[in-house]
């Protein structure tokens, strides 16, 4: 798929499943991250052999989350709760895209949640997709793929 098409899935996704689900109007912008994020990575495990990364500043996340839980007061392990989750819930509607556009069947790992920015090894970043919420925070949807090519199946 070209690189141009992903990234109008991804951004599409994210945008529809943020706001059906949490009620997140997400605006695409170049916004700085702060220095109080986290970042929530899930990778491919059949199909593609790319990843994915959401970065978020704990205004969003903590948003997500009061929104998700219906909750003014949330803990940081129901943030990194809700954060996997949101990523994972996310990915299943990218994998069912992916499918109808290429008819591969992608899989994914389950989601890692770190303080910060993480990247992973072996892997470089091919766009990044960063938002405002309408209501408060930054994020940024990272596309990864390996920095060298192997054989087997393909990157998306």
């Amino acid at each position: 798929m070209p690189e141009e098409k992903l990234r109008e899935v991804l951004d599409q996704i994210a945008r529809k499943v943020t706001e059906d689900s949490v009620g997140i109007r997400l605006v695409q912008r170049e916004p700085e991250l702060g220095s109080d994020i986290c970042t929530v990575h899930i990778s491919f495990r059949q199909g593609f052999r790319s990843s994915l990364s959401l970065r978020a500043d704990t205004a969003m996340l903590t948003h997500l989350t009061q929104s998700m839980l219906k909750e003014d007061s949330v803990t940081s392990q129901d943030l990194e709760d809700v954060a996997k989750e949101y990523l994972n819930v996310l990915c299943g509607h990218i994998a069912a895209a992916l499918y109808r556009a290429t008819r591969v069947v992608a899989r994914f790992s389950v989601p890692s949640f770190h303080r910060g920015t993480y990247s992973p090894e072996d892997h470089r970043e091919q766009f990044v997709l960063s938002y405002v919420g309408d209501r408060a925070g930054t994020a940024q949807l990272v596309h990864h793929v390996p920095t060298a090519r192997e054989g087997g199946e393909g990157t998306i």
